[in-house]
């Protein structure tokens, strides 16, 4: 099995630097499901690799991830789509030209900083440390960059998979009811996103978070 951990992290990269190029809502959201599979098969992969951690523990984690990431999330995220009846992230604070440059050069100072900073535990993969940092900052590039509440919603998701990402370096170590906690605050995050998506979208005929800054008191 090696090796595969480090082809499912370069494939959650890829699924990073997509999230930035598209414009596409719909490919956003299945590309974050994607990336929710692939961090699903992360710890059981791992752990065929470098068997440290409770088996049940393993398997508990990869389930409550392919069920949340993978599956529940994205489907709340296509209904919220649905029902405010858009398709693309028109027009960004930052052009998908610049944030995709903005991305690669996330990208490179996560690797640096992984040649800094010391692994936190002992036969990890090298990639663990840069890909969590990489896909934490591009969540706030997302967050940041993008006009529509939905992409955002998304920004935030990959910050939560980066620090997903680097709960699994320390597999070993890390609490399980602390990993737990992690996937609850994501639910709950994105469960009343998708609230306030619907009720923007409602009271205002679109989710353009920068047309809100219009609305005088």
């Amino acid at each position: 099995m090696t090796g595969y951990a480090d082809f499912l992290l370069l494939a959650v990269l890829a699924l990073d630097l997509y999230v930035v190029y598209s414009s596409r809502l719909a490919a956003c959201v299945r590309a974050s499901a994607l990336q929710g599979a692939a961090l699903a098969l992360l710890p059981v992969v791992h752990y065929l690799e470098t068997p440290s951690a409770n088996l049940v523990h393993v398997l508990v984690m990869a389930a409550s991830a392919l069920a949340f990431k993978a599956i529940f999330i994205p489907r709340l995220l296509m209904r919220a789509l649905r029902d405010a009846g858009v398709r693309r992230d028109v027009e960004p604070f930052v052009s998908l030209h610049l944030s995709v440059l903005l991305a690669g050069v996330l990208v490179g100072i996560s690797f640096w900083l992984a040649t800094v900073l010391a692994l936190p535990a002992a036969g990890t993969t090298h990639l663990f440390v840069p890909t969590s940092f990489a896909t934490f900052l591009i969540g706030f590039l997302v967050l940041v960059s993008r006009r529509k509440a939905i992409t955002q919603v998304i920004g935030y998701l990959l910050i939560e998979n980066g620090a997903y990402i680097f709960g699994q370096s320390l597999a070993a170590q890390m609490p399980f009811v602390v990993e737990l906690g992690l996937l609850l605050d994501l639910l709950v995050g994105v469960f009343v996103m998708g609230i306030v998506i619907h009720q923007i979208n409602r009271e205002f005929d679109h989710i353009d978070v920068d047309q809100l800054n219009l609305l005088k008191g």
